[in-house]
């Protein structure tokens, strides 16, 4: 990409833009460009309100940014989530994060010991 489309780019414009009308609310899929020429998403979702003190109405937002290098744990949640909403069971792959990870944890909490420690606190105590 060059500096000019770089430049471009920056300016805030939507690279891309999606809409998705879901009864009351409308759900933007909006691809920008950071200064440095990185694509990411915003995800706005917008809902029509009424302001009774005004007498007007106002739309309420709500603004997600996810960056390229999030978007494979994003997708993966995000369809662990589905998964679970159309099953009612927790998906197995979810299942196994979450072995793996407890089990990372138990690792974690073994101190590395180097056998020239093991003398140093014996070898303090000895001098009291």
């Amino acid at each position: 990409m060059s500096m000019d489309n770089k430049d471009k780019n920056y300016s805030n414009e939507d690279l891309f833009s999606k809409a998705v009308r879901a009864g009351k609310r409308t759900y933007f899929f909006d691809v920008k460009a950071t200064r440095s020429g990185e694509n990411y998403l915003t995800i706005t979702e917008s809902k029509k309100r009424f302001d009774q003190q005004t007498g007007k109405f106002f739309y309420e937002k709500h603004k997600l940014f996810l960056y390229q290098e999030d978007f494979d744990k994003f997708l993966k949640a995000i369809n662990q989530s589905f998964e679970y909403i159309r099953t009612g069971e927790v998906p197995q792959s979810y299942i196994q994060e979450m072995e793996e990870e407890e089990r990372r944890k138990k690792e974690s909490e073994f101190t590395d010991v180097s056998f020239d420690d093991l003398g140093k606190k014996e070898d303090s105590e000895s001098e009291e």
